[in-house]
């Protein structure tokens, strides 16, 4: 399908710069923009790329001002990024869904299956599982027994959801994606030997979740482990027992939070995160790559930086001393010989 400028600018309620009638029917980075192709304007490092693109039509943000001409029609909106999301939301939506049960899937008779659901090959819904409308369950999932999952959700390939878990609506769980596995507890015995501690508790992830692939969510051992609702974690996460996901966080890959540690509302941390267990992280805080955060965050909207969490600026200076330190080894070995001669000096004149 194409779409023109006009077309476009109403959808984002954008303003436009150049030929209105232009037409795309793809998208594609900005610098790798062709005739016929949508593209987007963040970053202000990729603004050279704007002069040479072949991009027909480029989104970028109200208060951008190029320092060249454009080729290309522009269409201003308060946020480019969002904007490009927005319609790629849209294109996603008018693909056809899939719909229907697969032969080869198990279903449980005591289970419950809504409305306009597609229930892949191999698939294995268990006892007194609820699935609500619309949600899409790909080849090879596992719904275990006594699992509720509401409506418009989207399971790909392989996701297990253990029994008790309760997943809300509107979720995306990537492929190998397992909500419910037990918790990390053992007691040791006296002998050395460990004796496994029953993990009764269950997941509750709540509305507007997604969670990327191989990403593994660990059911409580007494009450729940909490997704709450908004909150995008990437792939390969690991989020222990009884811990709890604050409302619209986002966690990049391989980051790991331990058990019972509480991370709260709109924090961002970036990829090998590991927030130990126990400890409660405050509101907005953000977190830099391969940041170790051992101790609870009291303050609201903190940036941490490093192994041992330091907030960011603070990280700053001590890596700066760090990166240093081979010249100030040489000049600590320096000073030591000046003091020692010196020394040498004063017992001459005794």
């Amino acid at each position: 399908m194409e779409f023109s400028a006009t077309q476009l600018a109403a959808v984002l309620k954008g303003t436009i710069e150049g030929d209105a009638n232009a037409l795309v029917h793809d998208y594609a980075k900005i610098e790798e923009g062709k005739p016929g192709t949508l593209s987007f304007l963040s970053n202000p490092k990729y603004e050279n790329y704007l002069y040479e693109t072949e991009a027909s039509i480029v989104l970028v943000n109200n208060d951008f001002q190029p320092t060249k001409p454009v080729k290309a029609t522009l269409i201003r909106v308060p946020n480019a990024y969002l904007a490009l999301a927005t319609l790629l939301q849209l294109a996603e939506q008018h693909k056809p869904g899939k719909s229907g049960i697969d032969p080869t899937a198990h279903i449980a008779a005591s289970a419950s299956v809504g409305k306009n659901c597609y229930i892949g090959p191999f698939v294995y819904i268990g006892e007194n599982a609820v699935i609500g409308d619309n949600t899409q369950i790909y080849s090879h999932c596992a719904i275990n027994d006594n699992a509720k999952i509401g409506s418009n959700n989207i399971l790909y390939n392989g996701v297990v959801v253990y029994h008790e878990c309760v997943i809300g609506n509107n979720c995306i769980f990537h492929a190998g994606a397992i909500v419910g596995a037990d918790g990390f507890g053992f007691a040791k015995n006296p002998d050395g030997s460990y004796f496994k501690m029953p993990q009764n508790g269950n997941v509750i992830v709540e509305d507007n979740v997604e969670i990327g692939a191989n990403t593994c969510i660990d059911r409580g051992s007494m009450g729940p482990t909490i997704v709450h609702s908004g909150v995008k974690l990437d792939n390969q996460i690991q989020i222990g027992h009884n811990a709890e996901i604050g409302h619209n966080t986002v966690m990049a890959g391989c980051s790991a939070v331990a058990g019972s540690a509480k991370v709260g509302n709109d924090c961002t941390f970036a990829g090998f995160v590991g927030i130990a267990g126990h400890i409660q992280i405050a509101n907005n805080t953000m977190a830099g790559a391969f940041t170790g955060i051992t101790k609870s965050v009291k303050n609201p909207g903190q940036v941490y930086h490093g192994p041992t969490a330091l907030p960011a600026m603070q990280n700053k200076k001590a890596f700066s001393v760090y990166r240093n330190l081979p010249d100030f080894r040489k000049e600590f070995y320096e000073l030591q010989k000046e003091v020692a001669a010196l020394k040498e000096q004063l017992k001459q004149k005794d």
